[in-house]
């Protein structure tokens, strides 16, 4: 009797061991480990709460997501731009986030549908040689960069996640016909090819090449490091067009996740005050909540002649790597 009634004992503590829920956050990351690392491990920190972090390119992880449907492990999609937000949203894959969140930020930078956030404020900008050239010399718009004076002198990255998002804004504005010739004019100036932003933000400092296209954030990380000496600085483009995008690296919670709770309180934090001025003070992002400083030579986000676009039209990057394709862009 007495091993009969251990054995129901130990048979109901591996039944509650089994239905007891975990606790630990899967993340699917879009953006690179040095940026948000330390952030997540922040987040641990005050909260308790375990994350486990896939680390990946942004299409990538949509792709996988896609591919994983249902049965995903993941609890939390965090991209580096709406593009592959909006591709998981349009698989029915994201919950509906609550107001809580939702309105931390200003409506031009969440999902029409509510089903993703923006985080933080990305801007594409022309990044300049500042012993070659000033502002002065520098179209207003993109286009102007199509002119065969800029042979040989640009810089770009066509396989950059944020370039394809930034070429996905000009289908959407332009058209395919006017982003193909774009895409072309370019070419015939032979732009020197890079394999991120970083590199091409080294390249214009160094005077490899006189112009880049790129994330504004990217020259704020050499300049803390190499100080005002460094010869590049950012461009934004006054015209208002593509070339002016205003991105976010935004986060969704997986509708098939058990763990809306825990995930909700994930994107609560990265969307307090605290975490927002990490991302202005360490990785130069524009915070998108207020009341957070921003660095001093960042010209503030509502000062920026930003392209007037909804964010998540830009899901379609699968049409903008087949444009890059034809037009010869990509290998």
């Amino acid at each position: 009797m007495k091993k009969l009634i251990a054995m129901l004992l130990l048979g109901l503590t591996l039944a509650a061991c089994a239905t007891t829920p975990d606790d630990t956050l899967t993340l699917y990351s879009g953006r690179s480990e040095t940026l948000v690392e330390p952030i997540i491990e922040q987040f641990t920190a005050e909260t308790g709460i375990p994350v486990e972090v896939r680390y990946g390119n942004t299409a990538e992880i949509a792709a996988t997501l896609l591919e994983e449907g249902s049965n995903t492990p993941a609890d939390v999609f965090w991209a580096q731009d709406p593009g592959g937000l909006g591709a998981v949203a349009e698989a029915g894959m994201l919950a509906t986030l609550p107001d809580e969140i939702l309105l931390r930020v200003p409506e031009t930078f969440r999902a029409d549908d509510d089903r993703w956030v923006g985080i933080s404020g990305r801007a594409r900008v022309v990044v300049y040689n500042t012993d070659q050239l000033s502002p002065e010399d520098l179209p207003d718009d993109i286009w102007g960069f199509t002119d065969p004076k800029w042979q040989g002198k640009i810089g770009w990255a066509p396989t950059n996640g944020s370039f394809q998002v930034m070429i996905t804004g000009m289908r959407q504005v332009w058209g395919e016909e006017r982003t193909r010739e774009w895409l072309e004019g370019i070419l015939e100036n032979d732009p020197v090819v890079y394999e991120k932003n970083t590199p091409t933000v080294a390249a214009v400092g160094a005077g490899e090449v006189e112009v880049g296209f790129v994330n504004h954030y990217y020259l704020f990380r050499f300049l803390s490091e190499e100080g005002d000496s460094f010869a590049a600085r950012n461009y934004f483009l006054p015209s208002g067009g593509p070339g002016s995008l205003v991105m976010v690296a935004g986060a969704g919670i997986l509708d098939a996740s058990g763990k809306q709770e825990i995930a909700q309180t994930f994107l609560k934090y990265l969307l307090s005050t605290e975490a927002q001025q990490y991302f202005a003070t360490e990785t130069f992002e524009y915070p998108l909540v207020k009341g957070v400083d921003t660095h001093s030579e960042l010209t503030p986000l509502a000062e920026l002649n930003g392209i007037d676009i909804a964010l998540g039209s830009l899901a379609d990057l699968q049409g903008t790597v087949e444009m890059l394709s034809e037009v010869g862009a990509l290998p």
